[in-house]
Order: C-alpha cells, then sequence, then structure tokens
C-alpha cells in the first residue's frame, strides 16, 4: 500500500503536473545564498557529504583521462552537471531537517534519501543513466571530426565545436529539465517519478530566462571546483545540493500531493520558512 492509499488519496483525483510559480532571472542568485547559510549551519555533515562526492568524481575524471583521453574526461565533467541531482539527495535532506528546526544527522538523510524513496529514485536514477551513457558515446564520436592532421584551419575549428556544441545541446536539454526539480518533489512529495519529471520539465519551460542562469551557475561552480584540484568541490557541492532544494521549493507548488507518511517530510515546515514570495502558480 502505497503512502497515498495510506492517507486516503485517490490517485485519479491528483494533477498530472505540479503547478510551478513564474520566477525572476535572479532567483538562482538567491537559492545559492541559501545554499551558503544551509553549509554555514551544518558545516561538518555539508563537508563530510561534499567529500566523498569530491573524491568520487575525481576518480572517475583520472580513471577517464589516464584511459580515454582529455575528450572521455571532459564529456564526464559535462554529463555530470546533468546527473548532479543524484548526488545531492542526501543533501536535500540535510536541508529539510534545517528547515524544520532538527538535527541534521547524517543517518537520517541517508535513510531519508536511500531508503524510503529508493523506488522513485531507482527509476529515475536508471533514465538518467541512459541518457549519460548515450551522452558519453555521442562525446566520443564527436571528438571524430576534430583534425588530426596538419594545424587546423578556422573553419574546421568550427564546424567542430559546432557540431559539438549542436549535439550536446540536445542532451543537455533533455537531461537538465527532466532533472532540475525531479528528484526534491520526490523526497517532498509522495509522487511518481514521471509525475515529477512532467513537472520538472514543464516548470523549466516556463521560466527559460531563470533556469539559464541556474544552468550558468552551476556550471561555473563545477569548473571552479575542477580547476582548484578538485578540492573546491567539497563546499560547492553541498552548495549547489542545498540550493536546488531551496529552489524547488520556491518553483514547485506540490500543495495537492499527499505528504509522506513518515520520515522528515511527513513533518509540515514552520509557516516561517514558507517560501511562496514569487508570482501565481501556472
Amino acid at each position: 500500500m502505497t503512502n497515498a492509499e495510506e492517507a486516503g488519496v485517490d490517485r485519479d483525483e491528483l494533477p498530472f503536473v505540479a503547478p510551478c510559480r513564474t520566477l525572476s532571472p535572479f532567483a538562482p542568485f538567491r537559492w545559492i545564498r541559501m545554499g551558503i547559510a544551509d553549509l554555514m549551519q551544518a558545516p561538518q555533515q555539508s563537508m563530510a557529504y561534499g567529500l566523498v562526492v569530491a573524491i568520487l568524481i575525481g576518480i572517475v575524471c583520472l580513471l577517464a583521462w589516464f584511459r580515454g583521453g582529455q575528450w572521455i574526461m571532459f564529456s564526464m565533467v559535462g554529463g555530470f552537471v546533468f546527473l548532479a541531482p543524484l548526488t545531492c539527495i542526501g543533501l536535500y535532506a540535510i536541508s529539510a531537517q534545517l528547515e524544520r528546526g532538527q538535527e541534521p544527522l547524517m543517518a537520517r538523510s541517508v535513510r531519508a534519501a536511500f531508503k524510503r524513496h529508493f523506488g522513485n529514485e531507482m527509476i529515475f536514477a536508471l533514465a538518467l543513466l541512459v541518457i549519460f551513457l548515450v551522452w558519453a558515446r555521442a562525446a566520443v564520436m564527436v571528438s571524430v571530426f576534430f583534425p588530426t592532421e596538419g594545424e587546423a584551419t578556422l573553419r574546421q575549428w568550427i564546424n567542430y565545436l559546432g557540431f559539438g556544441s549542436m549535439v550536446g545541446a540536445v542532451f543537455a536539454t533533455v537531461t537538465f529539465s527532466a532533472s532540475a526539480f525531479s528528484l526534491p518533489m520526490i523526497m517532498h512529495r509522495d509522487v511518481d517519478s514521471v509525475t515529477a519529471i512532467v513537472t520538472s520539465i514543464n516548470a523549466v519551460l516556463r521560466n527559460k530566462l531563470a533556469m539559464m542562469v541556474w544552468l550558468t551557475l552551476v556550471v561555473a561552480l563545477l569548473l571552479l571546483g575542477l580547476v582548484t584540484a578538485f578540492v573546491g568541490l567539497i563546499a560547492i557541492i553541498p552548495v549547489i545540493g542545498y540550493a536546488a532544494w531551496h529552489g524547488y521549493l520556491e518553483t514547485i507548488d506540490a500543495d495537492a500531493f499527499p505528504r509522506h507518511t513518515v520520515g522528515i517530510t511527513s513533518t509540515p515546515r514552520p509557516e516561517g520558512n514558507d517560501q511562496d514570495t514569487s508570482s501565481s502558480a501556472q
């Protein structure tokens, strides 16, 4: 029996997609600021989580560099931008605890992230994994067009970079749109993966400018972490995760969907933490 059934909610009466609010282009900067505030409130938990993720990213990139060359490594780093929500699940749980005035326990965060919502998260993860594998293969194929004989001309560079950018943009648009708010919604409310993904795509399409700013910030921060030999990622990953959670709360109006019956988000947030400061939902 699902949580919704236990709460007496008829699934057939639930909306297919949660409405979203209209965002200001500057909203992502506010999310980053709130993410930094969460980092300051839970520095030990945040740094521990960031260290684990930074080590994993470093291992993958180094293996890709030594085994496949720089183009494979760059494709892995680019792909991580769109798989980042999967690595931030536990961080959403830490933010949820902080806004409810609870002590942010790592054990509770891991349990909330990987046990209570495991089924929906794995369905979502499998879909992203398939896209990511195709993304990596496409990146390798694009490298075939790189001129290797003689001095590359400007026209050859333009063709190579133009073709690669078009291929990457397709995967980037699909994956980012589907993942921007999906996992936070799955953790926040009792919804299935399809509803969460469709809700995320709808919100991204209705807030294109704000989401372009958000994606730019994420890419810039990850590159900053990369150029610091992955050390900067220890703090950057938590900030991105916390910011994504606050961005979801500010963007998606999920009140029509039932709460989880157990876990962190089964408890409502204090009224003072409500972030319904944006325009009307659509």
